[in-house]
C-alpha cells in the first residue's frame, strides 16, 4: 500500500499546530479533506443522524463521489459521567480513531466484509484527546436486530468465522454491529477497540456470548432461537462441532 501511513496506505495530515492533532484519509477519495469532514454541520442537509445503535454520535454524510458514516468516539458506562468523549493521551498510534482506521484497512486488504475507512482524526488537548472517524456507508443494509425472522444465521456465522480466522477480535459484537444487505450479504461494522493478532478460544467465546446477550435483549425468545441456530452454524463452520 502507498501513503504517508505505512500501516494503512493512507495519507497523514497534521493540523496547523502539531500538538493539536492529525488525520488519516484515503488519498484517492478524500485527497483534499481537512478537519471539516468530521463536523456534521459541514454537510448541511446532507448529514442525517444514525437512528439504530450508537450513542447519538453518528451521522450519515455525503461528499463528492462518496457516502459515509461519521462517528465521534463516545464513552459509555459510569465513566461517561465524568467525560463523554475525552480519552487519555498515550501517543498517536494508540488513539481510538487511528487504530480503527488501520484495522479496517488491514481487514479490507484481506477481503473481509467490513466498510472501507475514509478518514480518521484526533484532537489533542494536553493529556487528553478526542477523536472521530468516517467509514464508507454500505447501501441498502439493515441491522441484524431487524432481520431475525429471516434464515440468515449461516451467513452471519460464516462472516464471524472469517473474522476470527483472521485473528480479529471485535470489542462489541452485537445485533446492531452486524448488517444484512438486500442481497443477503453480511457486513461487520464498528471496530473501535478491536484487535488483530493471536485470537484465543476464550476471546472467540466472549464475542459469541456478547452477541447472544444482545440478541436476547432486542428480541427475547426469538433472539435466543436465532442465537442457537447461529451458534451451531458457527461451530460447524469452525470445524470443531457444536459447543455448549
Amino acid at each position: 500500500m502507498r501513503g504517508d501511513d505505512p500501516q494503512s496506505g493512507a495519507r497523514r495530515k497534521s493540523w496547523p499546530n502539531p500538538l493539536a492533532g492529525a488525520m488519516l484519509c484515503d488519498a484517492g477519495r478524500l485527497a483534499d479533506a481537512g478537519p471539516e469532514v468530521f463536523n456534521p454541520a459541514h454537510y448541511g442537509d446532507r448529514a442525517r443522524p444514525v437512528d439504530a445503535g450508537g450513542r447519538q454520535a453518528a451521522w450519515f454524510v455525503e461528499g463528492q463521489g462518496w457516502q459515509g458514516v461519521l462517528r465521534r468516539y463516545r464513552r459509555g458506562g459510569m465513566i461517561a459521567r465524568i467525560s463523554s468523549d475525552a480519552y487519555l493521551w498515550n501517543g498517536e498510534s494508540r488513539t481510538r480513531s487511528f487504530r480503527e482506521y488501520r484495522l479496517l484497512a488491514a481487514m479490507r486488504a484481506q477481503g473481509l466484509p467490513v466498510p472501507a475507512p475514509l478518514a480518521a482524526a484526533y484532537w489533542r488537548q494536553g493529556p487528553i484527546y478526542r477523536a472521530a472517524i468516517v467509514v464508507e456507508r454500505i447501501p441498502g443494509v439493515r441491522p441484524l436486530a431487524q432481520a431475525l425472522a429471516e434464515p440468515i444465521w449461516q451467513a452471519v456465522a460464516d462472516a464471524i468465522v472469517r473474522m476470527h480466522r483472521a485473528g480479529v477480535w471485535h470489542a462489541d459484537l452485537n445485533a446492531f454491529n452486524i448488517l444484512i444487505g438486500s442481497d443477503g450479504r453480511v457486513w461487520l461494522i464498528d471496530f473501535d477497540r478491536g484487535t488483530q493478532g493471536a485470537l484465543s478460544e476464550r476471546q472467540r467465546q466472549a464475542n459469541l456470548e456478547r452477541l447472544r446477550r444482545s440478541l436476547r435483549k432486542v428480541a427475547g425468545e426469538e433472539g435466543e432461537r436465532f442465537w442457537l441456530r447461529l451458534r451451531d452454524s458457527y461451530w460447524t463452520a469452525w470445524g470443531v462441532g457444536i459447543q455448549p
